[in-house]
């Protein structure tokens, strides 16, 4: 499996695979993730948490090598929101990284000897909404909050945070100088607009190469769309000297605004063999150090695209 500590990719490997749309998918096996459980509604019971634990496996059996424990929502400020008290609060956090865990044992059971273990990746992201730039909170709440979660994550023993879907270059830093606080390995995804501009309206260049001199190890575009993720994708090459990489949002989400949750499975634009050629394209274009999927991503676009790259992990 690469090791992305050591900068980029050399030209013999491939990138390295996360997993496709944890919440798209507990939508596409019927289970609500509107507000205000959101995705944290898959650990609510044994019956939710064996339905989350399946589509880890899933992605684990497609060829992910991050897979994503379903932290996104597990923010202090959303479980807060539920009336959760401490015990319960930090029970969440727990929970989700088992049933990931859980999954990773599952997979090595079947797995050769000499097979890599999948990693763990922690999710963070906006305390408020990932759409919503304007309701970023000042700093010293962010930091309080992104330092809870950081913290809980590294007790459950994470092999990394993803710091994702972020829409503004402030939270970004001071979410990821709250992981690197907690002394967590860090990857950060951006959600963009058209331009390679982040929803904030700032330049992507910027807070790419911003987050990079605060430790990043990976600088991503996810939750946007294939064409305006090629956009970013270019920005992020010029922007960045370490690695690069994204997982695009494929739902077709024509004459839904950007901002709006739908509490539903929605069809993805893209087939699992357009993925693959997309992928396949922007591999050879940018020679991308990580690649997954996000909303709208099954595992069968994730297999068919490691199929595509048959060089991929090594």
């Amino acid at each position: 499996m690469n090791d992305l500590s050591g900068g980029r990719r050399s030209g013999s490997g491939g990138p390295l695979w996360l997993d496709g749309g944890t919440a798209t998918e507990l939508q596409r096996a019927g289970m609500s993730v509107d507000g205000p459980w959101w995705t944290n509604r898959a650990m609510n019971s044994e019956a939710a948490r064996t339905r989350l634990r399946g589509i880890h496996q899933g992605y684990l059996d497609a060829g992910a090598q991050v897979i994503t424990a379903n932290t996104f929502r597990a923010n202090l400020r959303a479980l807060s929101r539920l009336g959760l008290f401490d015990a319960g609060l930090a029970w969440m956090v727990h929970a989700a990284v088992g049933v990931a865990e859980s999954a990773v044992r599952a997979c090595q059971d079947g797995r050769a000897p000499d097979a890599g273990r999948p990693r763990i990746a922690g999710s963070v992201g906006p305390v408020e909404d990932c759409y919503r730039p304007d309701l970023v909170p000042p700093d010293d709440e962010l930091r309080a909050e992104h330092r809870w979660l950081a913290t809980e994550l590294m007790r459950v023993g994470v092999d990394l945070v993803l710091v994702e879907t972020m829409n503004s270059e402030r939270e970004a830093r001071i979410a990821l100088e709250e992981v690197r606080r907690a002394g967590a390995r860090a990857w950060v995804g951006f959600v963009c607009d058209a331009d390679a501009r982040l929803l904030s309206g700032e330049k992507l260049s910027e807070a790419a190469a911003a987050v990079e001199r605060d430790g990043a190890e990976a600088v991503l575009v996810n939750c946007t769309g294939p064409a305006d993720s090629e956009t970013a994708l270019r920005a992020l090459r010029d922007a960045c000297s370490g690695p690069i990489g994204a997982y695009p949002n494929i739902e077709d989400r024509d004459g839904i605004p950007r901002s709006a949750h739908v509490d539903r499975h929605v069809p993805a634009a893209l087939g699992p063999d357009e993925f693959a050629d997309l992928i396949a394209r922007w591999d050879a274009e940018f020679s991308l150090d990580v690649v997954g999927g996000c909303c709208g991503t099954t595992p069968a676009h994730l297999a068919a695209a490691r199929d595509r790259l048959p060089r991929s992990g090594r």
